[in-house]
């Protein structure tokens, strides 16, 4: 079975779905799921992407099975790292995903990042940010979204290009290649032919650093997103030589080959 490790409902500071809403989705998609909601101890709006963890994972225990997993999505940032760490060792997720949504203390939806810089001076400092979060981040389970910046960049092609970044790149593929890491294939934008085609060169060059795992998530917020672009997701997967997985009380699990 394919997990989509990447969701989040009514816990996530910017999701209203309900959990009976997102296991239904899934059952009729034959896909597996796991709960990520979303954390970013460093966000400054003190009352923005909190989770009363506790209170998360004691509504959803009943739902907990061999297909409804729960984890957490863990805002990096180097100031919080020995916060995050103390976080995931003291609750039982299944999973933790990892992401960058801040760099210099500016969530990279804001315009604020983007002032007085040029592409590669912002591509390069949310590089080198995601760098040193992972070199002090030793607990987690995947990277999310790599190409998480491609969103909301206020550029005229903002897309990520191995090609334009690759020392920085390397950098980021051969930390968690080194410690065994998985790097998330996100696919929210995988609907577009040009997204997946700059995606690939990233993904195989993670497979050459010696990367052999993905986990694969839709990084959904509603229940028609959950699933999505998944069969684009297995083809790159396949193309690029690497196998996805989904975590179980932390334990890698291993997806079936087609």
């Amino acid at each position: 079975m394919l997990y989509d490790t990447h969701i989040h409902t009514r816990f996530s500071h910017d999701s209203r779905m309900n959990i009976e809403d997102a296991i239904q989705k899934a059952q009729e998609m034959g896909l597996g799921i796991t709960i990520t909601e979303h954390i970013d101890l460093n966000y400054p709006d003190p009352a923005a992407f909190r989770v009363d963890i506790p209170c998360y994972l004691a509504a959803y225990e009943q739902y907990r099975s061999k297909t409804v997993l729960l984890g957490i999505e863990v805002g990096l940032g180097v100031e919080i790292a020995t916060k995050n760490q103390t976080l995931i060792a003291r609750h039982p997720f299944d999973y933790v995903l990892g992401s960058i949504h801040l760099v210099d203390g500016i969530d990279l939806y804001i315009d604020a990042f983007y002032r007085g810089r040029d592409k590669r001076q912002a591509y390069d400092r949310y590089l080198e940010t995601m760098l040193d979060c992972l070199r002090c981040h030793d607990t987690i389970d995947s990277l999310g979204h790599i190409d998480y910046i491609c969103r909301y960049a206020k550029f005229h092609d903002p897309e990520l290009y191995y090609s334009e970044c690759s020392d920085k790149i390397d950098h980021v593929l051969m930390a968690l290649a080194d410690n065994g890491k998985c790097l998330e294939l996100n696919t929210r934008r995988l609907n577009k032919k040009s997204v997946v085609e700059n995606l690939i060169p990233i993904y195989r060059r993670f497979y050459e650093l010696g990367g052999r795992y993905i986990t694969i998530g839709s990084d959904a917020h509603t229940p028609k997103d959950i699933g999505k672009n998944f069969q684009e997701a297995w083809e790159i997967a396949e193309i690029c030589k690497l196998r996805p997985v989904w975590f179980e009380q932390r334990r890698m699990q291993y997806v079936a080959t087609q």
